[in-house]
């Protein structure tokens, strides 16, 4: 093998030609991507129409069953019952 050195036509020409493969592959895989984006932006938009022309169904909101207040004790039972629980205040 002979040793070609940095200034090689050959060299040079060899490196120009790949970088020439490596830009088409690049723009090649970024223009699939384009597509791929154009194709899933399409479908979305497709989607979202057909959800949005759809009648909407009016949900019934059932109200929260109101709590029942136990009924309010007097103070004199409620007296009553710490002091005989115990408590002397």
């Amino acid at each position: 093998m002979t040793d070609r050195k940095p200034n090689d036509p050959l060299a040079k020409l060899q490196k120009a030609e790949d970088a020439k493969k490596a830009t088409a592959e690049y723009h090649a895989a970024a223009a699939a991507v384009d597509a791929n984006t154009a194709r899933l932006r399409a479908l979305r938009l497709e989607r979202e129409a057909a959800a949005s022309a759809a009648p909407k169904a009016k949900a019934i909101k059932k109200k929260p069953a109101k709590k029942v207040k136990a009924p309010a004790g007097k103070l004199s039972d409620w007296l009553q019952d710490q002091k005989g629980s115990g408590r002397n205040s």
